[in-house]
């Protein structure tokens, strides 16, 4: 799952799109049921398109077929947390096994529910992992569970030996001095270089190495680098499983401050005015293309029906709504919108917003 994949996923499709979502195991015996779950949901999407009264029986069937055709792409043996089917009219068709868990529930609506790809998009955490050692500095770009080395932009970067001349200039200030200055000049090109990167590409990074190289690293970069976390002790040949691993306390500790940062800045909002919340204001003010930044719950959804122009929130099943305008989940709704207008989406833990309705937002003015 990449930006433009899933940019091309929430454009308007034909109705009925249908969209599949369910929660999975990874091992046994969990896993066990998710082949029955499964087919009962695949039974259920059958049922409501062959109920609706705006859907041909042909038309129904085709979009079964698609969706039949996309759950036979995954393997429920090997799965992750939760399972993501799209199915058009056209016989487009899509798959997803992403790494959160999800709400069991089919939508039919005129585009594919993709909330929870944006949320595992924007939960799963993309970071930096520098990696400091006496033989090279690595970067690495992550995201949830992928790591993969970063080659550009002068990186690894290996520390060079220090030339004749400015070993004697140095060996009149002490033996220390001479022994630490190719690390210090390999610290000053490690952060101009990631400064680079990170003039593209702002990310939290987190910084890996022993406390002396760190020490090397913050001198150079001095105000100009944020660092997110840190993991102490020496990574160098390290395979990424080892790198994520290690790095995950620093990254779940960085989640847990930017929830509590997004809390104040909601406030600040708050008091200038550029603030909303609740699902009704925040759906009005996103349509307006004035939201900035949309924060919500991972688990809040709701279905709503659309009457002369206005959305209002029902409570049940949306299927049991024969004939009328539903929106099967307006949060997902609200977050396509406010990325379309490129605004920025923010995913926090159920309860979190307890005192804003489940969502709310920094408007632009």
């Amino acid at each position: 799952m990449d930006a433009s994949t899933l940019s091309e996923l929430r454009k308007p499709r034909s109705y009925p799109a249908v969209s599949v979502l369910m929660p999975t195991h990874r091992s046994a015996p969990g896993n066990r049921q998710d082949p029955i779950r499964l087919r009962n949901l695949l039974a259920e999407a059958r049922r409501r398109l062959h109920d609706d009264v705006r859907v041909t029986g042909g038309t129904a069937d085709h979009v079964v077929h698609a969706l039949e055709r996309a759950a036979a792409e995954i393997d429920l043996r090997h799965a992750s947390d939760g399972l993501v089917l799209f199915a058009a009219p056209d016989g487009e068709h899509h798959a997803f096994a992403i790494s959160q868990p999800v709400d069991e529930r089919v939508v039919v609506d005129t585009g594919f529910a993709t909330r929870d790809l944006v949320a595992a998009y924007t939960r799963s955490p993309r970071y930096w992992l520098l990696t400091l050692s006496d033989q090279r500095t690595r970067l690495w770009s992550g995201q949830g569970e992928e790591l993969a080395e970063h080659t550009r932009d002068g990186f690894p970067i290996v520390p060079e030996p220090a030339d004749e001349i400015g070993a004697g200039r140095m060996a009149r200030r002490g033996a220390r001095d001479v022994e630490d200055e190719p690390h210090r000049r390999a610290a000053r090109g490690v952060a101009a270089a990631l400064e680079h990167v990170l003039a593209r590409d702002r990310r939290p990074v987190i910084v890996a190495g022993v406390t002396r190289h760190q020490a090397f690293f913050d001198e150079a970069a001095g105000s100009r680098i944020g660092v997110a976390g840190r993991v102490d002790g020496s990574y160098e040949g390290a395979a990424p499983s080892a790198l994520i691993e290690a790095a995950r306390p620093a990254l779940h500790a960085y989640e847990d401050l930017r929830e509590v940062g997004v809390l104040a800045e909601l406030e600040a909002a708050r008091s200038i005015q550029r603030y909303a919340g609740g699902l009704l204001e925040v759906a009005r003010l996103v349509e307006e293309g004035r939201g900035e930044h949309l924060v919500v719950e991972r688990g809040y959804y709701a279905p709503a029906v659309r009457t002369d122009g206005e959305l209002v929130p029902v409570d049940g099943m949306p299927g049991v709504l024969k004939g009328a305008d539903v929106v099967d989940d307006v949060v997902d709704d609200v977050i396509e919108t406010a990325l379309e207008y490129g605004g920025e989406v923010t995913f926090v833990s159920d309860g979190f917003l307890v005192d804003h309705g489940r969502i709310a937002l920094v408007t632009r003015y």
